[in-house]
């Protein structure tokens, strides 16, 4: 029974991101960025389903029983506070600046060689997210419909795959709209339940306001402030994130939604820290048995709440990989290869390749989930690379001229460097067994987890400001800025006009 109800919710998502699909018209205008015409409704929603992924429901749980309210809800929070900055520093800027990908950002910003390079760190770090949400759905369906782990991750990525190449983020924010709405309302189901059913029960010195977890390192603090600014400010250099703030209609449009997405983050990543803290004091609960969400719904819950909160877990993963399946392939094509869609002529390569690239894309990930298979660890990791390479150079440009190309792509190159050296050391990740890449040493042990990816973000910055202050941006790189704005100012001009007065011809309420 649950099985089957949790197939009819993907059903109904398959069937309306391939329905909406039409919106796009053969045009890569309307895949990548869906005409610039999505409200704040639709965008906030996309947001939340994309920000509300395994890492925030499944990997919060089980961290959250095993080691506290802020080991397991920091991975939510973290999302939150990343969406709350974007709304109030960065989502009306980006939103005017009309890119097509984050990779724009920095080919205007930084130059073409940083454009390649930044974009190559970005498809590798939203490879391994892609990866980390198929892992939550391999294991849900060995768990409930009794099919083999790797087999689940293949029939998630084929079914995620089906939708996304036909619509981009049309079908993206259509589906969210869904899957957000499925995700709360289940939130809410799932905390009603529990507390009627057991109480809320805090495990002594796990609690929301036992904040040992966030100054001792005894009780974890440096590992969940980690985790918070690896998701705060790393998931800031976010590709699929940024699809979406690049859709909405207007930069007041852009802002409202992430402030919205923020406030249902947040909400939705406490819920299942407190589901989880309930579970492991109540009923002994731990991940040493399976997902500890799981666990309470395949033995505890009732079967239509089952069903229910499956369904939002599974809407979830299908966004974010969705979304991380959209975004690289574009940065991939547009951003590394250069394909882009002729004014004069019919044909839409930039279209067709961005399919094309959605294949090994899909092929990587999966590979990666079935070697590897934690959530947590590999969802976190992305945006650790982010914070260590990128996001202290995509912040800082936007608010201040001074930082040139060198800046960038040595401190990308020095942050890269050191964070894959002490991954390389250290033997714990986030709390658990490092098992991505991990040489035997005496020399560290676990009480660097957590200062590692404080230390290659220290250091990534410092080198960034340093390189600023004795290398400026020449007048050459400044003029090369304003050429490349004026010629994406033309691709918006020529490509996505003529999409949106087909649109308004049409009556389409997407595209026009």
């Amino acid at each position: 029974m649950i099985i089957f109800g949790v197939a009819l919710t993907v059903l109904v998502i398959l069937v309306v991101g391939i329905v909406v699909a039409r919106r796009i018209d053969g045009d890569s205008a309307n895949f990548l960025v869906a005409g610039r015409r999505l409200g704040v409704p639709l965008v906030a929603a996309s947001l939340t389903a994309a920000a509300v992924d395994a890492n925030a429901t499944v990997g919060n749980t089980d961290l959250t029983a095993d080691f506290g309210f802020w080991s397991g809800a920091s991975l939510a929070l973290g999302l939150a506070i990343c969406l709350t900055l974007v709304g109030l520093f960065l989502a009306k800027p980006l939103n005017a600046m009309k890119l097509f990908t984050l990779g724009d950002y920095f080919r205007i910003r930084y130059g073409r060689t940083n454009e390649v390079f930044a974009s190559v760190i970005m498809v590798v770090a939203f490879t391994i997210l892609l990866a980390g949400n198929l892992v939550a759905c391999g294991y849900l369906m060995e768990r409930f419909a009794r099919i083999p782990y790797a087999w689940g991750v293949i029939i998630a990525v084929v079914l995620v795959l089906s939708y996304t190449i036909a619509g981009g983020l049309v079908s993206d924010a259509y589906t969210g709209a869904i899957q957000t709405t499925i995700t709360v309302v289940a939130s809410i189901g799932l905390l009603i339940w529990t507390a009627f059913s057991f109480g809320i029960v805090i495990p002594e010195g796990m609690g929301p306001f036992d904040f040992e977890q966030l100054t001792s390192a005894e009780f974890g603090a440096p590992i969940n402030w980690a985790t918070l600014i690896a998701l705060g400010i790393g998931d800031i250099v976010a590709i699929d994130f940024m699809q979406r703030v690049f859709g909405a209609r207007n930069p007041q449009v852009a802002r409202r939604a992430c402030l919205s997405a923020a406030a249902l983050t947040a909400g939705v990543g406490i819920i299942f820290a407190l589901v989880a803290l309930t579970a492991a004091g109540a009923l002994g609960l731990t991940a040493a048995d399976g997902p500890v969400l799981y666990q309470l719904l395949d033995g505890w819950a009732p079967p239509l709440l089952s069903i229910l909160v499956l369904s939002g877990i599974v809407a979830a993963s299908f966004s974010t990989a969705s979304g991380a399946i959209l975004a690289t392939s574009a940065v991939t094509v547009r951003n590394i290869f250069r394909v882009r869609r002729p004014a004069d002529s019919e044909r839409d390569p930039l279209l067709r390749w961005t399919r094309v690239a959605m294949f090994p894309v899909v092929i990587v990930g999966s590979l990666l989930a079935i070697q590897t298979s934690q959530t947590a660890i590999l969802l976190t990791l992305a945006f650790d690379l982010m914070l260590a390479c990128l996001a202290g150079p995509f912040i800082i440009g936007i608010f201040w001229n001074r930082p040139g190309r060198n800046a960038l792509f040595i401190s990308a190159a020095v942050g890269l460097v050191v964070r894959i050296a002490l991954l390389a050391v250290q033997p714990t990740l986030y709390g658990l067994e490092n098992n991505i890449l991990y040489i035997p040493n005496t020399v560290f042990d676990t009480t660097i987890d957590g200062w590692a990816t404080l230390s290659a973000f220290a250091v990534s910055l410092s080198v960034f400001f340093l390189v600023a202050w004795l290398s400026p941006r020449s007048e050459a790189e400044l003029g090369d800025e304003r050429d490349a704005v004026e010629a994406l100012r033309l691709e918006q001009s020529d490509v996505l006009g003529e999409a949106v007065a087909a649109g308004e011809a049409a009556g389409d309420p997407v595209r026009a």
